[in-house]
């Protein structure tokens, strides 16, 4: 079984034992969705009040950042059949580093699409100042991630295996939330240094800040297969990578808050 297949069979086994337990027991079913989500949110719901308060002085419109998080939640389904195609596309039994850089930039690109439909279109309005784009494509990270989470749960869930939950739940509650943080703070970075510099320049800045952001989610990527395929103390590099990831962006977000015009 290939690893396109693989996938298949995991989301096809997902909607059956989905379906299963609607059929068998809908309060049931009704719980494993509740705790899912509940689970799904509230770890993104904790970085985002976190980033928010630790990293921006000036308040956003709410209404905006819960629209930002909301279509980064749906982006999550938008995603996975552009990653599908790619998969069937380079034919790989196993997925090499070409096909994880790829599967990276399809999300990274779909989180900016979610802050640039909301608010980075919207310069000197909603996007005003270059620590708002920070904000927004934070906001956007962590609600693709809070989408991902839940899909993550629901299988255990459903299966009765509750220890296996709380790991995955602690695990992307430490990694994947923050690596979406991470690889979309970089892409922030680079539009947020060139808000007032020529328009030709800040669009050359946002796809170079993709492919960046690209290549950071697909070293953690890698650094996670390695953990679960070779070497379980790797999870420490892993992780070790993505708070120094942070460490960097927190001290550069630090010069982005002084950047003015003149």
């Amino acid at each position: 079984m290939d690893f396109l297949s693989s996938i298949s069979y995991y989301i096809h086994t997902l909607v059956a034992n989905v379906t299963e337990a609607f059929t068998q027991s809908p309060i049931f079913a009704i719980e494993v969705f509740l705790y899912a989500t509940i689970g799904g949110l509230l770890p993104a719901l904790i970085w985002l009040w976190f980033w928010m308060h630790e990293n921006h002085d000036h308040h956003e419109p709410k209404q905006t950042i819960w629209l930002t998080f909301i279509v980064g939640m749906a982006t999550v389904f938008l995603v996975y059949p552009f990653q599908r195609l790619a998969a069937r596309f380079i034919g790989e039994e196993t997925p090499g580093w070409n096909t994880f850089f790829i599967w990276a930039l399809f999300e990274e690109v779909v989180k900016y699409l979610a802050a640039w439909i909301i608010a980075l279109r919207l310069k000197y309005t909603i996007f005003d100042e270059p620590i708002d784009a920070f904000v927004y494509l934070m906001t956007a990270a962590l609600g693709f991630s809070a989408m991902e989470n839940t899909l993550f749960l629901i299988g255990p869930l459903l299966q009765g295996e509750t220890v296996t939950t709380i790991i995955t739940g602690n695990l992307r509650f430490m990694g994947a939330n923050l690596l979406h943080v991470a690889s979309s703070g970089v892409l922030s970075l680079c539009i947020a240094f060139t808000y007032f510099k020529p328009v030709w320049l800040q669009r050359v800045s946002i796809w170079g800040g993709i492919i960046a952001a690209t290549v950071v989610h697909t070293i953690f990527n890698l650094l996670i297969i390695l953990v679960s395929e070779t070497n379980k103390e790797m999870i420490f590099v892993a992780f070790s990578y993505v708070w120094l990831t942070l460490i960097i962006l927190i001290l550069a977000l630090e010069k982005v808050k002084k950047i003015k015009e003149f």
